[in-house]
């Protein structure tokens, strides 16, 4: 019997969900538009313009660890707030700026505001073992409506306002994000420490041995890489070479992220119900590196770009959809928040080095020069899919188990390891909680409920 979001649980999601969507949006909606712009800067060269670009990516791989480490100390909201003043400040410092060296401070310290995985261990404090899959899928869900928000609305609020303009827009958004924090968020009878959500030091060190884990990490680096780079390029293909207005830039990006949202559902669905996970993250390899290919070759024209977007987006969008799941898969019970605070840096270090390397080869190279270089990143990670094992179709199912002697933890988790369909188990009795990989088809969540009030009695 699946047990549903409570009305408590549905509105921390949406709260939270909210927070996350306002940083989201705030950062990639300059993506399409920063290049043209960041040109006509003071000091500005291509080199630099990468570094801006990606640098927010560096100071968030850096702090995003240790600052969920601290919120186990300090409390959750209080850094989350001051989290979001980083990222307010840091967007002020970049509205008023007229160098690239005062937009690389602000996108630096942009980046400090570091909160996701803090997001993260609140919503797990709010949230039920048994319910924190659900709630973390429909923040996951309202996260990429907003990267998808985000790429229609940059070109459309830079015609409007500039990206000055959108700066400010970026810190209204952090200061909605403080408010809602502080009178809308639920605040938690206690904050714990949840192993399906946060690193575990104890933990880092078998999750680094894990290949299979490495070659998720390595993949998110690689899509994030490639994304930053692309659009040090692509603003300027589109505008400079191919002669599109700034409305024009509008109505290229509305159409093609729309389509690509829609095309990439199909994608999913046969990924995660047909059980062609690595066929269907194959091929979305494969298209993000022949688009590159190909956007070097006909980047002087709107409507081959515009189509090579589109499957670019398309495959990025199922991609930022079926890594995070895969990490899920393979993560050994009781260590996935150690699994996705690993794979959420890499993603972070991703947007920096993708950022920095683009602006090294635009600056030698032109716009030529990273596409080759995006495409030669795709061509090493296609050969990383292409020897990847087909990944084991189960479900992660968390369970309270309340206050119990280690001796009753250890009986439980023998007990739960013998069932059939249970893949794998750990009862940590410090949380009070279960952590099991299951295969759905075979065990029923009850029959695992009912084990663990039997030993209570």
């Amino acid at each position: 019997m699946s047990i549903k979001l409570s009305g408590q649980e549905r509105y921390a999601a949406l709260s939270l969900s909210s927070i996350y969507a306002f940083r989201m949006l705030g950062l990639f909606m300059i993506l399409p538009v920063f290049t043209i712009y960041a040109r006509q800067l003071y000091g500005s060269t291509s080199m630099l313009i990468g570094v801006a670009l990606g640098i927010y990516g560096l100071t968030q791989a850096c702090l995003q660890i240790p600052f969920g480490m601290l919120s186990d100390a300090f409390g959750r909201k209080r850094i989350i707030f001051m989290g979001l003043l980083f990222f307010a400040g840091g967007s002020i410092i970049a509205a008023l700026s007229h160098s690239i060296s005062g937009i690389i401070i602000g996108r630096a310290l942009q980046g400090a505001g570091a909160v996701g995985s803090t997001l993260t261990a609140l919503l797990a404090d709010l949230t039920r073992e048994e319910n924190r899959t659900k709630a973390m899928a429909l923040v996951g869900s309202i996260i990429a409506l907003s990267f998808c928000a985000a790429m229609i609305l940059g070109p459309a609020m830079n015609a409007w306002v500039g990206v000055p303009g959108i700066f400010w827009l970026t810190a209204i958004l952090a200061a909605c994000g403080i408010v809602m924090l502080v009178f809308v968020v639920p605040t938690p009878a206690r904050s714990s420490f949840h192993s399906d959500t946060e690193l575990k030091l104890s933990c880092l060190g078998s999750i680094l041995k894990n290949g299979a884990l490495l070659r998720q990490d390595l993949g998110i680096f690689m899509l994030h890489a490639i994304l930053t780079a692309s659009f040090i390029a692509v603003p300027v293909t589109l505008t400079e070479i191919a002669g599109l207005s700034e409305m024009e830039l509008c109505l290229i990006f509305v159409p093609v992220i729309i389509l690509a949202f829609v095309a990439m559902i199909p994608m999913v669905v046969i990924a995660e119900s047909k059980r062609k996970m690595k066929q269907v993250y194959f091929i979305a390899v494969l298209i993000i590196t022949l688009s590159q290919l190909f956007l070097w070759e006909f980047h002087r024209y709107v409507w081959p770009s515009a189509v090579l977007l589109f499957l670019f987006f398309t495959a990025f969008i199922t991609l930022e959809a079926t890594i995070p799941s895969l990490v899920s898969k393979i993560a050994p019970a009781g260590r996935k928040g150690t699994a996705l605070g690993i794979y959420s840096t890499c993603q972070f270090l991703g947007i920096f080095v993708g950022g920095s390397l683009g602006g090294f080869f635009f600056h030698r190279y032109n716009v030529e020069g990273v596409f080759l270089f995006s495409m030669f990143l795709g061509f090493i990670w296609l050969l990383f899919a292409f020897t990847m094992k087909e990944p084991r179709y189960i479900s992660s199912h968390n369970m309270r188990i309340g206050k119990m002697h280690k001796a009753d933890a250890q009986r439980l988790q023998n007990q739960l390891a013998r069932m059939p369909g249970v893949v794998e188990v750990a009862v940590i009795h410090e949380e009070g909680a279960a952590y099991l990989k299951i295969d759905k088809s075979i065990v029923k969540t009850e029959d695992l409920q009912a084990m663990t009030i039997a030993i209570h009695h």
